[in-house]
């Protein structure tokens, strides 16, 4: 399945529910916020280490957690008209002017701290 047509089932289940009067652009972003936390929230006591190595119950959940994130960006992307692909390459055209490879190479520094 690509990414329309994942989109286009997201549409058809949430529509065949009548939740589309639920489904704001804020309250889907809202959405978007709790599922992400959620998701988090399995990070959250690892060390770096152990985030590298879940175990095969927290590999399930963070797997059900990116769903529900995709689910909810994918429908967000849609009330906005936004479409997400082009939007990512868009900003991601953005991000290599920000963090040029010679600049930013191996470090985790925000644009503004990379040296001239």
């Amino acid at each position: 399945m690509d990414l329309k047509q994942l989109s286009d089932e997201i549409e058809i289940f949430c529509s065949e529910r009548e939740w589309q009067t639920f489904h704001t652009p804020k309250n889907l972003a809202i959405a978007l916020s709790v599922e992400a936390s959620e998701l988090l929230e399995i990070f959250q006591w690892l060390t770096p280490e152990q985030s590298q190595n879940l175990s095969p119950e927290a590999q399930t959940e963070a797997r059900n957690e990116l769903g529900d994130v995709m689910i909810c960006l994918l429908n967000l992307a849609r009330r906005l008209g936004i479409d997400p692909i082009e939007a990512a390459a868009q900003k991601l055209v953005q991000v290599r002017a920000k963090y040029p490879v010679d600049k930013a190479k191996g470090l985790a520094v925000k644009y503004n701290k990379l040296t001239p």
